[in-house]
Protein backbone atom coordinates (compact mmCIF):
# COMPACT_ATOMS: atom_id res chain seq x y z
CA UNK A 1 0.00 0.00 0.00
CA UNK A 2 2.79 2.68 1.19
CA UNK A 3 4.26 1.23 -2.60
CA UNK A 4 0.64 2.92 -4.19
CA UNK A 5 1.05 6.21 -2.35
CA UNK A 6 4.44 6.78 -3.67
CA UNK A 7 3.92 5.92 -6.93
CA UNK A 8 0.74 7.98 -7.22
CA UNK A 9 2.36 10.83 -5.17
CA UNK A 10 5.10 10.84 -8.19
CA UNK A 11 2.72 10.99 -10.91
CA UNK A 12 -0.57 12.19 -9.51
CA UNK A 13 -1.10 15.69 -8.15
CA UNK A 14 -3.26 17.08 -5.37
CA UNK A 15 -6.27 19.33 -5.90
CA UNK A 16 -4.07 22.50 -5.72
CA UNK A 17 -1.71 21.22 -8.72
CA UNK A 18 -4.30 20.43 -10.83
CA UNK A 19 -6.40 23.64 -10.25
CA UNK A 20 -3.33 25.85 -11.00
CA UNK A 21 -2.35 23.83 -14.24
CA UNK A 22 -5.92 24.05 -15.43
CA UNK A 23 -6.49 27.47 -15.00
CA UNK A 24 -3.82 28.24 -17.57
CA UNK A 25 -4.45 25.50 -19.76
CA UNK A 26 -8.41 25.34 -19.88
CA UNK A 27 -8.72 28.99 -21.06
CA UNK A 28 -5.80 28.03 -23.98
CA UNK A 29 -7.93 24.97 -24.24
CA UNK A 30 -11.21 26.90 -24.94
CA UNK A 31 -9.78 29.42 -27.19
CA UNK A 32 -8.35 26.87 -29.56
CA UNK A 33 -10.93 24.18 -28.81
CA UNK A 34 -13.40 27.16 -30.66
CA UNK A 35 -10.99 28.17 -32.89
CA UNK A 36 -10.23 24.67 -34.30
CA UNK A 37 -14.25 24.15 -34.11
CA UNK A 38 -14.34 27.23 -36.64
CA UNK A 39 -11.60 26.00 -38.64
CA UNK A 40 -13.75 22.55 -39.25
CA UNK A 41 -16.77 24.71 -39.74
CA UNK A 42 -14.73 26.71 -42.53
CA UNK A 43 -13.17 23.15 -44.18
CA UNK A 44 -16.50 21.79 -44.17
CA UNK A 45 -17.80 24.83 -45.58
CA UNK A 46 -15.20 25.21 -48.62
CA UNK A 47 -15.54 20.23 -48.82
CA UNK A 48 -18.83 21.74 -49.72
CA UNK A 49 -17.44 23.85 -53.07
CA UNK A 50 -15.48 21.06 -53.70
CA UNK A 51 -12.46 18.52 -53.61
CA UNK A 52 -10.48 21.20 -56.04
CA UNK A 53 -11.03 23.86 -52.91
CA UNK A 54 -10.25 22.06 -50.46
CA UNK A 55 -7.02 20.47 -51.73
CA UNK A 56 -5.97 23.76 -52.76
CA UNK A 57 -6.69 25.56 -49.50
CA UNK A 58 -4.84 22.85 -47.64
CA UNK A 59 -1.61 23.20 -49.79
CA UNK A 60 -1.95 27.16 -49.59
CA UNK A 61 -2.16 26.28 -45.96
CA UNK A 62 0.53 23.48 -45.71
CA UNK A 63 2.85 26.05 -47.27
CA UNK A 64 1.72 29.25 -44.94
CA UNK A 65 2.06 26.93 -41.66
CA UNK A 66 5.75 27.04 -42.21
CA UNK A 67 5.77 30.56 -41.52
CA UNK A 68 3.09 30.41 -38.25
CA UNK A 69 5.87 28.55 -36.87
CA UNK A 70 8.60 30.35 -37.43
CA UNK A 71 6.86 33.41 -35.59
CA UNK A 72 5.85 30.97 -33.25
CA UNK A 73 9.07 29.70 -32.58
CA UNK A 74 11.25 33.53 -32.28
CA UNK A 75 7.73 34.29 -29.84
CA UNK A 76 8.59 30.97 -27.86
CA UNK A 77 12.32 31.40 -27.66
CA UNK A 78 11.86 35.01 -26.38
CA UNK A 79 8.64 33.82 -24.25
CA UNK A 80 10.85 31.45 -21.73
CA UNK A 81 12.45 34.57 -21.02
CA UNK A 82 9.30 36.36 -20.67
CA UNK A 83 7.97 34.00 -18.14
CA UNK A 84 10.99 33.48 -15.89
CA UNK A 85 11.01 37.45 -15.72
CA UNK A 86 7.69 37.45 -14.24
CA UNK A 87 8.17 34.23 -12.13
CA UNK A 88 11.00 37.05 -10.44
CA UNK A 89 8.64 40.08 -10.95
CA UNK A 90 10.97 41.78 -13.37
CA UNK A 91 8.92 44.07 -15.48
CA UNK A 92 11.62 45.58 -16.81
CA UNK A 93 13.03 41.96 -18.17
CA UNK A 94 9.13 41.90 -19.37
CA UNK A 95 8.96 44.96 -21.16
CA UNK A 96 12.47 44.29 -23.27
CA UNK A 97 11.72 40.98 -24.13
CA UNK A 98 7.87 42.09 -25.28
CA UNK A 99 9.50 44.63 -27.35
CA UNK A 100 12.41 42.48 -28.92
CA UNK A 101 9.28 39.96 -30.15
CA UNK A 102 7.61 42.84 -32.19
CA UNK A 103 10.78 44.09 -33.83
CA UNK A 104 11.47 40.58 -34.24
CA UNK A 105 7.93 39.29 -36.05
CA UNK A 106 7.76 42.25 -37.98
CA UNK A 107 11.05 41.81 -39.65
CA UNK A 108 10.62 37.89 -39.78
CA UNK A 109 6.59 38.52 -41.43
CA UNK A 110 7.94 41.24 -44.05
CA UNK A 111 10.65 38.15 -45.24
CA UNK A 112 7.81 35.49 -45.13
CA UNK A 113 5.67 37.97 -47.43
CA UNK A 114 7.89 38.64 -50.24
CA UNK A 115 9.06 34.72 -50.09
CA UNK A 116 5.61 33.50 -50.62
CA UNK A 117 4.41 35.87 -53.13
CA UNK A 118 7.44 35.54 -55.25
CA UNK A 119 7.04 31.63 -54.93
CA UNK A 120 3.74 30.92 -54.67
CA UNK A 121 3.13 28.88 -58.07
CA UNK A 122 6.32 26.65 -57.85
CA UNK A 123 5.41 25.91 -54.16
CA UNK A 124 2.05 24.81 -54.84
CA UNK A 125 2.81 22.75 -57.72
CA UNK A 126 5.40 21.09 -55.46
CA UNK A 127 1.96 19.21 -54.25
CA UNK A 128 0.36 18.47 -57.59
CA UNK A 129 2.81 15.53 -58.74
CA UNK A 130 0.54 12.49 -57.90
CA UNK A 131 -1.85 10.64 -60.03
CA UNK A 132 -5.25 11.94 -61.27
CA UNK A 133 -6.46 14.32 -63.70
CA UNK A 134 -4.67 17.08 -64.97
CA UNK A 135 -7.76 19.59 -65.29
CA UNK A 136 -8.15 18.86 -61.17
CA UNK A 137 -4.52 19.81 -60.83
CA UNK A 138 -4.45 22.86 -62.60
CA UNK A 139 -8.00 23.86 -60.84
CA UNK A 140 -6.13 23.35 -57.50
CA UNK A 141 -3.29 25.85 -58.92
CA UNK A 142 -5.84 27.71 -59.45
CA UNK A 143 -7.31 27.82 -56.15
CA UNK A 144 -4.20 27.71 -54.10
CA UNK A 145 -2.66 31.09 -56.04
CA UNK A 146 -5.25 32.88 -55.28
CA UNK A 147 -6.39 31.63 -51.89
CA UNK A 148 -2.34 32.21 -50.59
CA UNK A 149 -2.22 35.63 -52.06
CA UNK A 150 -5.16 37.45 -49.79
CA UNK A 151 -3.75 35.48 -46.61
CA UNK A 152 -0.62 36.92 -47.23
CA UNK A 153 -2.02 40.18 -46.23
CA UNK A 154 -2.79 38.74 -42.81
CA UNK A 155 0.26 37.80 -42.05
CA UNK A 156 0.89 41.34 -40.62
CA UNK A 157 -1.29 40.92 -37.90
CA UNK A 158 -0.39 37.50 -37.38
CA UNK A 159 3.21 38.22 -36.10
CA UNK A 160 1.86 40.84 -34.07
CA UNK A 161 -0.95 39.30 -32.13
CA UNK A 162 1.69 36.20 -31.56
CA UNK A 163 4.17 38.88 -29.52
CA UNK A 164 1.28 40.13 -27.40
CA UNK A 165 -1.14 37.38 -26.99
CA UNK A 166 2.48 35.30 -26.17
CA UNK A 167 3.62 37.90 -23.48
CA UNK A 168 -0.16 38.23 -21.50
CA UNK A 169 -0.08 34.53 -21.30
CA UNK A 170 3.50 33.82 -19.96
CA UNK A 171 2.40 36.39 -17.15
CA UNK A 172 -0.25 34.62 -16.49
CA UNK A 173 -3.06 36.49 -18.33
CA UNK A 174 -5.02 33.63 -20.07
CA UNK A 175 -8.54 34.73 -20.30
CA UNK A 176 -8.04 37.75 -22.64
CA UNK A 177 -5.98 36.47 -25.42
CA UNK A 178 -8.93 33.52 -25.25
CA UNK A 179 -11.58 36.14 -25.75
CA UNK A 180 -9.78 38.35 -28.10
CA UNK A 181 -9.46 34.65 -30.13
CA UNK A 182 -13.20 34.42 -29.81
CA UNK A 183 -14.39 37.70 -31.23
CA UNK A 184 -12.07 37.13 -34.03
CA UNK A 185 -13.59 33.39 -34.46
CA UNK A 186 -16.87 34.76 -34.76
CA UNK A 187 -16.01 37.06 -37.25
CA UNK A 188 -14.54 35.07 -38.99
CA UNK A 189 -17.23 32.26 -39.10
CA UNK A 190 -19.41 35.20 -40.06
CA UNK A 191 -17.76 36.31 -42.78
CA UNK A 192 -17.14 32.87 -44.44
CA UNK A 193 -20.75 32.31 -44.51
CA UNK A 194 -21.38 35.52 -46.13
CA UNK A 195 -18.46 35.18 -48.42
CA UNK A 196 -18.07 31.85 -49.27
CA UNK A 197 -21.45 30.89 -50.32
CA UNK A 198 -22.50 35.17 -50.81
CA UNK A 199 -25.41 35.20 -48.71
CA UNK A 200 -27.98 38.46 -48.57
CA UNK A 201 -26.66 38.89 -52.16
CA UNK A 202 -23.01 39.09 -51.31
CA UNK A 203 -20.78 37.84 -54.38
CA UNK A 204 -19.59 33.80 -53.70
CA UNK A 205 -15.74 33.90 -53.51
CA UNK A 206 -15.55 30.11 -52.40
CA UNK A 207 -12.00 29.67 -51.55
CA UNK A 208 -11.10 32.96 -51.98
CA UNK A 209 -14.01 34.33 -49.58
CA UNK A 210 -12.86 32.45 -46.65
CA UNK A 211 -9.12 33.89 -46.94
CA UNK A 212 -10.85 37.66 -47.02
CA UNK A 213 -12.96 36.55 -43.72
CA UNK A 214 -9.99 35.25 -41.77
CA UNK A 215 -7.85 38.15 -42.88
CA UNK A 216 -10.30 40.71 -41.64
CA UNK A 217 -10.79 38.47 -38.39
CA UNK A 218 -6.82 38.69 -37.27
CA UNK A 219 -6.79 42.42 -37.74
CA UNK A 220 -9.62 42.50 -35.28
CA UNK A 221 -7.89 40.07 -32.88
CA UNK A 222 -5.12 42.49 -32.74
CA UNK A 223 -6.89 45.48 -32.29
CA UNK A 224 -8.65 43.58 -29.60
CA UNK A 225 -5.66 42.77 -27.90
CA UNK A 226 -4.24 46.17 -27.86
CA UNK A 227 -6.96 48.24 -26.85
CA UNK A 228 -7.03 45.92 -23.70
CA UNK A 229 -3.51 46.29 -22.95
CA UNK A 230 -3.48 49.77 -23.82
CA UNK A 231 -6.38 50.18 -20.88
CA UNK A 232 -4.95 47.88 -18.36
CA UNK A 233 -1.39 49.32 -17.33
CA UNK A 234 -1.62 48.73 -14.03
CA UNK A 235 -2.43 45.31 -14.46
CA UNK A 236 -0.06 44.76 -17.16
CA UNK A 237 3.27 47.16 -16.30
CA UNK A 238 5.23 45.74 -19.30
CA UNK A 239 3.15 47.77 -21.45
CA UNK A 240 3.86 51.39 -19.91
CA UNK A 241 6.97 53.10 -21.85
CA UNK A 242 6.74 49.68 -24.04
CA UNK A 243 6.98 51.64 -26.63
CA UNK A 244 8.63 55.17 -25.79
CA UNK A 245 11.90 53.63 -27.61
CA UNK A 246 12.43 50.34 -29.36
CA UNK A 247 16.13 50.08 -27.57
CA UNK A 248 17.08 46.10 -26.73
CA UNK A 249 20.17 45.84 -24.32
CA UNK A 250 22.77 44.26 -27.06
CA UNK A 251 23.43 42.27 -24.12
CA UNK A 252 19.74 41.33 -23.73
CA UNK A 253 18.99 41.13 -27.25
CA UNK A 254 22.15 38.44 -27.58
CA UNK A 255 20.61 36.45 -25.13
CA UNK A 256 17.15 36.50 -26.93
CA UNK A 257 18.33 35.73 -30.23
CA UNK A 258 20.64 32.51 -29.62
CA UNK A 259 17.73 31.03 -27.59
CA UNK A 260 15.50 31.97 -30.31
CA UNK A 261 17.18 31.29 -33.00
CA UNK A 262 17.31 27.19 -32.48
CA UNK A 263 13.41 27.28 -32.03
CA UNK A 264 13.21 28.96 -34.77
CA UNK A 265 15.26 26.41 -37.16
CA UNK A 266 13.44 24.01 -35.39
CA UNK A 267 9.89 24.99 -36.13
CA UNK A 268 10.93 26.18 -38.92
CA UNK A 269 12.66 22.79 -40.42
CA UNK A 270 9.76 20.74 -38.16
CA UNK A 271 6.91 22.04 -40.51
CA UNK A 272 8.93 22.03 -43.80
CA UNK A 273 9.27 18.38 -42.60
CA UNK A 274 5.58 18.17 -41.59
CA UNK A 275 4.79 19.82 -45.51
CA UNK A 276 7.69 17.29 -47.37
CA UNK A 277 6.14 14.64 -45.76
CA UNK A 278 2.74 15.72 -46.92
CA UNK A 279 4.26 16.04 -50.18
CA UNK A 280 5.73 12.47 -49.96
CA UNK A 281 2.17 11.09 -49.35
CA UNK A 282 0.37 13.23 -52.63
CA UNK A 283 2.99 11.90 -54.55
CA UNK A 284 1.28 8.64 -54.70
CA UNK A 285 -2.42 10.38 -55.26
CA UNK A 286 -3.81 13.60 -55.11
CA UNK A 287 -6.43 11.87 -53.64
CA UNK A 288 -4.34 11.89 -50.20
CA UNK A 289 -4.41 15.54 -49.79
CA UNK A 290 -8.00 16.14 -49.71
CA UNK A 291 -8.39 12.82 -47.20
CA UNK A 292 -5.42 14.19 -45.05
CA UNK A 293 -6.89 17.40 -44.64
CA UNK A 294 -9.85 15.67 -43.45
CA UNK A 295 -8.13 13.67 -41.34
CA UNK A 296 -6.09 16.78 -39.76
CA UNK A 297 -9.52 18.80 -39.02
CA UNK A 298 -10.50 16.70 -36.62
CA UNK A 299 -7.18 16.02 -34.95
CA UNK A 300 -6.55 19.78 -34.39
CA UNK A 301 -10.18 19.86 -32.66
CA UNK A 302 -9.60 16.29 -30.42
CA UNK A 303 -5.52 16.85 -29.22
CA UNK A 304 -6.81 20.61 -28.42
CA UNK A 305 -6.72 19.23 -24.96
CA UNK A 306 -2.65 17.98 -24.82
CA UNK A 307 -1.61 20.96 -27.34
CA UNK A 308 -2.90 23.84 -24.94
CA UNK A 309 -1.78 21.64 -21.64
CA UNK A 310 1.98 22.32 -23.48
CA UNK A 311 1.61 25.78 -23.37
CA UNK A 312 1.05 25.36 -19.41
CA UNK A 313 3.18 23.50 -18.86
CA UNK A 314 5.92 25.83 -20.89
CA UNK A 315 4.86 28.94 -19.06
CA UNK A 316 4.22 27.13 -15.29
CA UNK A 317 7.54 25.02 -15.10
CA UNK A 318 9.18 28.44 -16.65
CA UNK A 319 7.60 30.48 -13.79
CA UNK A 320 8.33 27.63 -11.27
CA UNK A 321 12.02 27.59 -12.51
CA UNK A 322 12.39 31.75 -12.75
CA UNK A 323 11.60 31.22 -8.66
CA UNK A 324 14.76 29.15 -8.22
CA UNK A 325 12.47 25.84 -7.03
CA UNK A 326 14.37 23.60 -9.13
CA UNK A 327 13.01 20.67 -7.82
CA UNK A 328 9.37 21.73 -7.38
CA UNK A 329 10.15 22.28 -11.03
CA UNK A 330 11.20 18.23 -11.70
CA UNK A 331 8.48 16.89 -9.56
CA UNK A 332 5.58 18.99 -11.51
CA UNK A 333 6.83 18.10 -14.87
CA UNK A 334 6.50 14.23 -14.23
CA UNK A 335 3.11 15.07 -12.75
CA UNK A 336 1.87 17.57 -16.12
CA UNK A 337 3.38 15.17 -18.83
CA UNK A 338 0.84 12.10 -17.25
CA UNK A 339 -1.83 13.92 -17.36
CA UNK A 340 -1.17 15.27 -20.94
CA UNK A 341 -0.81 11.75 -21.82
CA UNK A 342 -4.25 10.46 -20.09
CA UNK A 343 -6.08 13.77 -22.39
CA UNK A 344 -4.23 12.88 -25.43
CA UNK A 345 -5.43 9.00 -24.97
CA UNK A 346 -9.11 10.23 -23.68
CA UNK A 347 -9.74 12.39 -27.08
CA UNK A 348 -7.89 9.72 -28.61
CA UNK A 349 -10.99 7.66 -27.95
CA UNK A 350 -13.42 9.79 -29.09
CA UNK A 351 -11.63 10.42 -32.72
CA UNK A 352 -11.63 6.38 -32.73
CA UNK A 353 -15.03 6.79 -32.53
CA UNK A 354 -15.78 9.35 -34.72
CA UNK A 355 -13.62 7.94 -37.64
CA UNK A 356 -16.57 6.31 -39.54
CA UNK A 357 -18.75 9.22 -39.32
CA UNK A 358 -16.99 12.67 -39.80
CA UNK A 359 -15.67 12.30 -43.14
CA UNK A 360 -19.55 11.63 -44.52
CA UNK A 361 -19.74 15.56 -43.69
CA UNK A 362 -17.26 16.35 -46.61
CA UNK A 363 -18.71 16.31 -50.37
CA UNK A 364 -16.17 14.22 -51.87
CA UNK A 365 -15.82 10.78 -53.57
CA UNK A 366 -16.05 7.75 -51.55
CA UNK A 367 -12.17 6.53 -51.98
CA UNK A 368 -11.49 9.98 -50.29
CA UNK A 369 -13.83 9.09 -47.35
CA UNK A 370 -12.55 5.74 -46.69
CA UNK A 371 -8.74 6.65 -47.12
CA UNK A 372 -9.65 9.77 -44.12
CA UNK A 373 -11.64 7.11 -42.08
CA UNK A 374 -8.49 4.79 -41.69
CA UNK A 375 -6.26 7.96 -41.38
CA UNK A 376 -8.62 9.10 -38.14
CA UNK A 377 -8.56 5.83 -37.30
CA UNK A 378 -4.44 5.58 -36.54
CA UNK A 379 -4.07 9.06 -35.43
CA UNK A 380 -6.43 8.31 -32.48
CA UNK A 381 -4.61 5.30 -31.44
CA UNK A 382 -1.39 7.38 -31.41
CA UNK A 383 -2.58 10.79 -29.99
CA UNK A 384 -1.32 9.54 -26.56
CA UNK A 385 2.41 9.17 -27.90
CA UNK A 386 1.91 12.74 -29.38
CA UNK A 387 0.64 13.79 -26.54
CA UNK A 388 3.88 12.27 -24.32
CA UNK A 389 6.26 14.04 -27.11
CA UNK A 390 4.85 17.59 -27.08
CA UNK A 391 4.58 17.60 -23.22
CA UNK A 392 8.45 16.69 -22.75
CA UNK A 393 9.41 19.51 -25.79
CA UNK A 394 7.70 21.70 -23.55
CA UNK A 395 9.27 20.97 -20.76
CA UNK A 396 12.47 20.68 -21.86
CA UNK A 397 11.92 24.24 -23.56
CA UNK A 398 10.65 25.97 -20.23
CA UNK A 399 14.70 25.99 -18.86
CA UNK A 400 15.93 27.33 -22.10
CA UNK A 401 17.31 24.35 -23.37
CA UNK A 402 16.46 25.88 -27.14
CA UNK A 403 19.65 23.53 -28.90
CA UNK A 404 18.34 20.16 -27.25
CA UNK A 405 14.73 21.15 -28.12
CA UNK A 406 16.06 21.65 -32.01
CA UNK A 407 18.13 18.40 -31.61
CA UNK A 408 15.41 16.60 -30.10
CA UNK A 409 12.12 17.71 -32.60
CA UNK A 410 13.83 18.98 -35.58
CA UNK A 411 16.94 16.34 -35.78
CA UNK A 412 14.11 13.21 -35.88
CA UNK A 413 11.80 14.77 -38.41
CA UNK A 414 14.63 15.10 -40.95
CA UNK A 415 16.81 12.18 -39.81
CA UNK A 416 13.98 9.82 -38.75
CA UNK A 417 10.22 11.01 -40.70
CA UNK A 418 11.39 12.16 -43.40
CA UNK A 419 13.63 9.56 -44.82
CA UNK A 420 10.91 7.07 -44.45
CA UNK A 421 8.34 8.51 -46.35
CA UNK A 422 10.52 9.32 -49.08
CA UNK A 423 11.49 6.12 -49.52
CA UNK A 424 8.42 4.43 -48.81
CA UNK A 425 6.92 6.71 -51.35
CA UNK A 426 9.81 6.33 -54.06
CA UNK A 427 10.73 2.77 -54.22
CA UNK A 428 7.96 0.71 -52.78
CA UNK A 429 4.26 0.08 -53.51
CA UNK A 430 3.03 0.33 -50.13
CA UNK A 431 -0.64 2.05 -49.80
CA UNK A 432 -0.64 5.74 -49.10
CA UNK A 433 -2.60 4.92 -46.19
CA UNK A 434 0.19 1.94 -44.30
CA UNK A 435 2.86 4.51 -45.38
CA UNK A 436 1.23 6.85 -43.20
CA UNK A 437 0.66 4.60 -40.67
CA UNK A 438 4.31 3.86 -40.53
CA UNK A 439 5.59 6.76 -40.54
CA UNK A 440 3.47 8.28 -37.77
CA UNK A 441 3.96 5.26 -35.92
CA UNK A 442 7.61 6.49 -35.64
CA UNK A 443 6.27 9.37 -33.11
CA UNK A 444 6.83 6.40 -30.53
CA UNK A 445 10.84 6.50 -30.82
CA UNK A 446 10.66 10.14 -30.15
CA UNK A 447 8.12 9.77 -27.08
CA UNK A 448 10.76 7.66 -25.42
CA UNK A 449 13.88 9.98 -26.56
CA UNK A 450 11.23 12.84 -24.81
CA UNK A 451 10.90 11.16 -21.48
CA UNK A 452 14.97 9.87 -21.52
CA UNK A 453 15.49 13.99 -21.08
CA UNK A 454 12.91 15.08 -19.07
CA UNK A 455 13.71 12.46 -16.41
CA UNK A 456 17.94 13.34 -17.25
CA UNK A 457 16.86 16.54 -15.61
CA UNK A 458 19.20 18.84 -17.76
CA UNK A 459 16.36 21.54 -18.67
CA UNK A 460 15.91 22.44 -15.19
CA UNK A 461 17.47 25.77 -15.28
CA UNK A 462 16.83 29.44 -14.43
CA UNK A 463 18.93 31.24 -16.93
CA UNK A 464 17.27 35.14 -15.89
CA UNK A 465 19.04 35.05 -12.01
CA UNK A 466 22.01 36.79 -13.57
Amino acid sequence: MGKLSIRENKYIGNKAFYSTLLAVAVPIMIQNGISNFVNLLDNLMIGRVGTNALSGVAIANQIMFVYYLLIFGASAGVGIFTAQYHGCNDTEGVRVSFRFKLLANTFLTLVAVAILFIFREPLIELFLKGEGEVSDAQETLRIGIIYTEIMLIGLIPVGLTNAWAGTLRETGQTRVPMIASLIAIFVNLCGNALLIYGLFGLPALGAAGAAIATVFSRFVELAVLIIYTASHSKEHPFIVGAFKNFRVPFRLAKKFALKSLPLMANESLWALGQAFLTQCFSYRSLDAVAAINIQSTLWNLMGVSFLAMGDAVGILLGQILGSGNIKKARDDARKMIAFSVACGAFFGLLMMLAAPFFPLLYKTSDEIRHMATLLILISGLLMPAFACTHASYFTIRSGGNTLITFIFDCFYTWLIAVPAAFIISRFTDISVVLMIGIVNGLETIKCAIGLGMVRSGIWAKNIVKS
